[in-house]
């Protein structure tokens, strides 16, 4: 019983023993007396044997904080990584002569790195290199995405110490396809009566509501004559009589207008991930700006504003920063500003950031607007009389409606040759004397001709190739 014990306590023994074998390093230098020794490489934190083929009395290391050293024998060297740098092992022989310098080189221990960068970005084309007292990565990545990764978990081991020699593979380009689309109505009504009354044989009577309140206007009305109205573009309607020496006149106007507006602009920007570009399609407005040497001249940009930011950020996920702007001149609003008459700004705006696949669409922003107003005037306690009523009444009724949609949609691009592509002006030649004057032809004829080249789809991408 006890020799089996002893067995079993002999036999585990050995294993613990060959497993701590195996965990040590095995990493050897061999020095010979006379010859140039090769450099020692040493992982930080870790322990490198360095063998002698002679005999050796005295050691010394140049910096001490660097790398440190003790004697396993007079032919054996254990030497201990502690701060990244270079520095110096010298052995001496007992006669004190110079046998060796070896070149020790401390490197952070990117062993562990390694492991962790292929657990974590598995497949992906990194190396791994150190560079004096820092980490060097090499390669192409995938995405942005991984490429961050990666350096963020190069920093866990290299803090600040970290060399990006990495390149991005595959499309970085993108194109971004925003679709502005504003639809107006509106609707107005109006309708009013004036009522006049004049003469008398024993005292003279003159008065009106309305139109008819100014006394020239009833004056002309009753004799047949022109009246002014606030409202030219109105339908009218006259109608007067008499009873005895007093004459009547009543004024009827009414309106009602309809109006639709479509505005849609689709613009396309390319730009490169990570690079903002910047779209204008409209023009700019002088602003007088006074200052102590006078007045300069200020240009604000109006009509459809586009600033966006493009990121790839894995794959054919694309992430978005996007400002879109539609403004436009209001001329019915106006403010005098050192002698000059400066109009107002129509101006609706979106900022957001999104994410999406290659191809997908969002309606980033969208506005609804109604505007209502109702407004009625009336001759006091006259316009609330029954029917009669309405003679001594003006009503007006306008409503408008807007409603605004941002869609976008980004592709990935490639850029193509630029033989295959073509220009809407390609095939339209210039008339001659003969064809412009005798004709009255403002393009050549041409195969593809105007028509043909106004028939044509130019919604695409004109200039790259989606994928």
């Amino acid at each position: 019983m006890r020799l089996r014990d002893f067995l079993g306590a002999g036999l585990l023994g050995l294993a613990l023993a060959t497993t701590c074998m195996t965990a040590l390093p095995a990493q050897t230098l061999r020095v010979m007396s006379g010859a140039e020794s090769e450099p020692l490489n040493v992982p930080m934190n870790r322990a490198v044997v360095v063998e002698s083929d002679v005999a050796f009395a005295e050691l010394s290391i140049a910096n001490p904080g660097i790398a440190d050293i003790s004697t396993l024998s007079d032919r054996s060297i254990y030497v201990l990584g502690k701060t990244p740098g270079r520095t110096t092992l010298t052995l001496l022989s007992p006669d004190g002569k110079l046998i060796a310098n070896v070149d020790v080189h401390v490197t952070p221990d990117i062993a562990e790195f390694k492991e962790r960068l292929q657990q974590i970005l598995p497949g992906e084309n990194i190396e791994v290199r150190t560079a004096n007292d820092g980490i060097v990565l090499s390669g192409t990545v995938s995405s942005t995405a991984k490429l961050d990764r990666a350096l963020d978990l190069a920093n866990r081991y290299a803090p600040e110490r970290v060399s990006n020699l990495m390149s991005v593979g595959g499309t970085q380009q993108v194109m971004l396809k925003v679709r502005f689309a504003e639809m107006q109505r509106s609707v107005s009504k109006n309708l009013s009566a004036s009522l006049g009354l004049a003469g008398g044989d024993s005292f003279g009577v003159n008065a009106g509501n309305g139109v008819l309140a100014d006394s020239s206007n009833l004056e002309n009305l009753l004799n047949g004559d022109t009246i002014t109205s606030s409202n030219e573009a109105e339908g009218r309607m006259t109608l007067g009589f008499s009873a005895g020496s007093l004459e009547f006149a009543v004024l009827l106007e009414a309106l009602e207008s309809k109006g639709v507006v479509r505005t849609l602009a689709e613009p396309n920007l390319t730009a490169l991930s990570g690079q903002e570009a910047k779209f204008l399609a409209g023009g700019e407005y002088p602003i007088p700006v006074a200052d102590k040497d006078g007045v300069k001249i200020q240009y604000k940009p109006f009509g459809v504003e586009l600033n966006f930011t493009p990121t790839v950020v894995d794959g054919d996920i694309i992430n978005l920063i996007i400002n879109a702007a539609v403004s436009s001149i209001d001329t019915t609003t106006s403010v005098e500003s050192n002698g000059f008459s400066l109009n107002a700004f129509k101006r609706r705006e979106t900022s957001t950031t999104v994410e999406m696949r290659d191809g997908e669409s969002f309606a980033i922003a969208g506005l609804l607007q109604d505007d209502f107003r109702d407004l009625n005037g009336q001759v006091p306690w006259l316009g609330d009389i029954p029917i009669l009523g309405a003679l001594f009444r003006s009503s007006e009724y306008q409503r408008a409606q807007s409603e605004l949609v941002i869609i976008v949609t980004p592709h990935l691009v490639t850029p193509t040759r630029g033989e295959a592509l073509a220009l809407p002006t390609d095939r339209i030649r210039i008339p001659t004397e003969r064809e412009l004057f005798l004709f009255g032809q403002v393009a050549g004829k041409q195969k593809g001709a105007a028509g043909e080249v106004a028939r044509q789809d130019f919604s695409g991408s004109y200039g790259y190739v989606m994928e």
